[in-house]
């Protein structure tokens, strides 16, 4: 490769930012189209401000608000939930490709989950089964009724818990809808609607699926990128559609450029590198991203475009934390140049702020400020809350 086959670090983050549908100001209305542009969007339980996937979705339509998802899901069927790397929701047009990750995961999942939860959850599927096709769809306190409830965690399940999760990862039941945050699932005959299950690409067509659109999301990918994206092919399956790809023309050879200087061999589509090689505006407007973004979830990648480190500390014990428990990655443009911590106040009805870290080389003037007050007060309309507290966090820089 030569000089001309690299890419500048200001059009890496300005096209993986422009792909994550980051690059422009928030302001678009159709939630159907940024699912697609997304892929998927990650669920969590974690709700100190908003959930991941309302979060996710908000910070790239501020129309937005959280029971239209759950529309798309629960009632029009437009949209499924489903695990890639872990529980997402993803456009109902995917479904068909799932198939075969649900036959490769059947199988892997049963290994794990033998050594990890207690009790014979494969002996209980067909119990749960009849249950669910008895009485419609359920949660996992309506199964297993004679079981001994865990007391160790979220993964100390119930015999007939792991059964229903192995189902849904599976792909013989579906979640049909939320209660809150109580999924319950049904038959996936029962949801899942028919012209979609009548849909059988081949396993070669969906894996090709998954590449193709991994490599559509991110702009420029490795093989191991491309793999992780859905969690749907191997890393092996990636380098040889690659290899396939570099052989017929459809893809080409490029270098990245990181932010500190340092050069990474990735794949591009082949009618996508002169666009790529075009710089792109980005809006100043500031954004508070979830630490579950798309683009900041593989944290390594993050650091290499980005130059930010960025590390969730949930499960880190409270002494030693290098910021806060629940913090919130803050973008400007092409850079992200702070993070905060922030939690809605349900009983005061106020957003807190609890911790501000701005970044080394980051001077937050007056009109920087001002933005981020604007994006403060916006984001308190996603959590519901009136107001903002602790702004002397904020005037202590």
């Amino acid at each position: 490769m030569t000089s001309s086959d690299i890419l500048p670090n200001a059009q890496v983050r300005q096209h993986f930012l422009d792909r994550h549908q980051l690059r422009k100001p928030p302001l678009g209305t159709r939630l159907d189209q940024t699912l697609r542009a997304l892929n998927f969007v990650q669920v969590d339980s974690i709700n100190t401000l908003a959930r991941a996937h309302d979060l996710i979705l908000w910070s790239r339509q501020q129309s937005y608000r959280p029971p239209a998802l759950r529309k798309m899901v629960d009632h029009s069927r437009e949209a499924f939930e489903a695990w890639t790397h872990d529980a997402s929701i993803l456009p109902i047009s995917a479904f068909p490709h799932w198939r075969h990750k649900f036959i490769r995961d059947a199988e892997q999942v049963q290994k794990r989950w033998k050594a990890w939860h207690r009790g014979d959850f494969l002996a209980q599927t067909e119990t749960v089964l009849e249950q669910i096709a008895r009485h419609g769809p359920l949660g996992s306190g309506e199964v297993g009724a004679n079981e001994q409830r865990g007391t160790g965690g979220w993964w100390d399940w119930h015999p007939s818990k792991t059964a229903l999760e192995y189902l849904w990862r599976t792909g013989r039941i579906t979640v049909s809808r939320r209660e809150g945050f109580r999924k319950l699932y049904d038959l996936t005959e029962n949801v899942i609607p028919q012209d979609i299950r009548n849909a059988h690409p081949s396993l070669n067509e969906s894996r090709d699926w998954a590449c193709r659109g991994a490599l559509r999301a991110l702009g420029f990918a490795t093989a191991k990128e491309v793999s992780e994206f859905y969690d749907f092919v191997t890393v092996a399956e990636a380098r040889a559609w690659i290899t396939s790809g570099l052989k017929s023309g459809a893809l080409r050879d490029i270098r990245t450029e990181a932010a500190n200087g340092q050069l990474r061999d990735r794949v591009v589509f082949t009618q996508d590198w002169p666009s790529l090689q075009e710089p792109l505006a980005t809006s100043n407007r500031l954004r508070i991203l979830s630490p579950f973004d798309p683009a900041l979830r593989n944290r390594a990648r993050a650091e290499e475009f980005f130059g930010f480190s960025y590390r969730i500390e949930v499960f880190v014990p409270a002494a030693q934390r290098q910021y806060g428990y629940y913090v919130f990655p803050i973008l400007e443009g092409s850079a992200l140049i702070s993070r905060i911590e922030i939690k809605a106040n349900r009983k005061k009805n106020v957003i807190d702020i609890i911790g501000f870290w701005p970044e080394a080389d980051v001077k937050f003037t007056p009109a920087r400020m001002e933005r981020l007050m604007a994006e403060l007060k916006r984001i308190c309309l996603l959590a519901d809350c009136r107001d903002i507290s602790g702004l002397e966090v904020l005037r202590s820089i």
